[in-house]
């Protein structure tokens, strides 16, 4: 069930209506009722790998109840392996095993022998990276002693399943949502209203900018080798605008959402694309699985503790590892491995906290030197973006080259390029919403606090605005989120 469709504006309304009117008699029946939505939720993609997420959700269970109860470190580390090598097991087996018989193939092809590992049709169930990695933290934070584990069943499977973050996040951790869960919820006006906005704002992001920037930017890239340098920047602007769209205005539905049920969810991002330089783009794009991957891969390897080369091997290893989360394609590691290349300088000269705070803080413009800054910080965005986007390796590195030539007879100028004006229209939407992002950048989400001050006819006014922008320019087809897939 995707948030921008029908089936999702009946199923909240519905759930919303039981949550707070019929099931709010105690805690349990409240969770209990969430648990059901979804799981009902999970099961319009296909109920088979409903088993799936149940499984996985019960192996986390009880190999935290035992982590907890075993008396030597011996057993209490026999438990956590259990768990991560199952749990890794079939992440790998889902996600990565063609990716793996295809490389090897490829590999032992050059010493010229022949792989007969067969490529198996293997459909990746959907949010299995989201509800793993929900799973692990939560059996990494029992063995390091900061949670003790709950022995309420629904309690934790409500946790790993909540339906506004099961499919695509953000990675939650138990010692933030789990105590949300074990406690009562009462009804609370103001909440619900400021979740319905930050919906009102992740629609917009999806179904305006994201779908909008969606149709042209896969046209340019689909077909890249027929068009000219100018053309490729544009495809490569677009699709940046695109997946920052698509993926924030999901999350902003997503603790929207769970806001209308009394939970606060962790915040995925905080307006990356006003970074100053990478790390701080980081510390903004994707927050929760940055922050998973500092608590759980980098500090365990060390952190920046040890010496320079310790602290350059670790951050290469989890941009690596973070690039192969993504997908199992080699554009997805180059893209981390770029990104670790863009974030080195600043961790040998120890330069990488320097931009904390928002740029420009409590100020209208920015400084030049923060504004060029930002240019540079978001050209460098852009290009890794490229491989992101690309089909595999080579379609990549042909993009870029196109971009960097001249050009040929065959190949369609930026003004004879036949959906310039569409493309423009999307340019000239995208504007406003960053101006609006820009203004709005203190708060938790871009209109948060936009317009409390202002009379009530001009407020309403603003929000009628959006709402007339959102259905003069949605684009109607049910499109999944771009981080579906992963």
């Amino acid at each position: 069930m995707l948030f921008n469709s029908i089936s999702f504006l009946i199923f909240l309304p519905v759930v919303f209506l039981l949550y707070w009117f019929v099931f709010n008699k105690s805690l349990k029946t409240q969770n209990v009722l969430l648990l059901v939505a979804s799981y009902y939720f999970y099961s319009c993609w296909d109920w088979r790998f409903l088993f799936l997420l149940v499984f996985s959700t019960f192996l986390d269970y009880f190999t935290g109840l035992k982590i907890y109860e075993s008396r030597s470190v011996r057993n209490k580390k026999y438990w956590l392996i259990l768990s991560v090598v199952i749990n890794l097991g079939f992440l790998g087996f889902f996600k990565y095993f063609n990716f793996f018989a295809d490389s090897f193939a490829d590999f032992i092809g050059i010493f010229g022998h022949k792989s007969d590992i067969p490529l198996l049709q293997i459909i990746l169930p959907v949010g299995i990276s989201f509800y793993t990695f929900h799973g692990l933290s939560y059996v990494f934070d029992i063995y390091n002693g900061k949670i003790q584990p709950t022995k309420n069943w629904v309690q934790y499977s409500l946790f790993v399943s909540f339906f506004p973050l099961l499919v695509a996040g953000p990675i939650e951790r138990a010692t933030h949502l789990l105590p949300q869960v074990e406690v009562r919820r009462t009804f609370n006006y103001s909440r619900a209203v400021d979740g319905l906005k930050q919906i009102l704002w992740g629609f917009l992001k999806k179904v305006v900018i994201a779908d909008g920037c969606a149709e042209y930017a896969n046209m340019i890239f689909n077909n890249s080798g027929s068009y000219g340098g100018s053309v490729l920047i544009l495809g490569a602007l677009l699709f940046t605008f695109q997946i920052y769209g698509d993926f924030s205005g999901y999350s902003d539905i997503a603790l929207g959402t769970a806001r209308l049920f009394g939970f606060e969810l962790l915040k995925n991002f905080n307006y990356p694309y006003f970074s100053r330089d990478i790390a701080e783009f980081w510390r903004r794009w994707h927050i929760s699985l940055s922050s998973w991957f500092k608590d759980y891969l980098y500090i365990p390897l060390g952190g920046s503790k040890g010496g320079t080369l310790q602290r350059v091997r670790n951050t290469f290893i989890i941009f690596l590892v973070s690039g192969f989360w993504h997908g199992a394609n080699w554009t997805f590691i180059v893209w981390g491995g770029l990104n670790a290349i863009y974030i080195i300088p600043s961790i040998i000269f120890r330069s990488n906290r320097n931009n904390m705070d928002i740029v420009a803080k409590g100020k209208l413009f920015p400084s030049v030197k923060d504004l060029l800054a930002i240019m540079i910080t978001f050209g460098l965005t852009v290009f890794a973006w490229i491989f992101f986007r690309a089909e595999n390796l080579r379609h990549a590195f042909d993009f870029i080259l196109g971009i960097f030539s001249r050009g040929s007879i065959s190949q369609v100028p930026f003004f004879q390029y036949p959906e310039l004006k569409q493309s423009i229209i999307c340019i000239l939407l995208i504007i406003p919403f960053m101006l609006i992002e820009w203004i709005g950048r203190e708060q938790n989400y871009a209109i948060e606090n936009m317009g409390i001050k202002w009379p009530r006819w001009i407020r309403w006014s603003f929000y009628s605005l959006l709402l007339f922008i959102l259905g003069m320019y949605m684009h109607t087809g049910e499109t999944a989120f771009i981080y579906f897939q992963f």
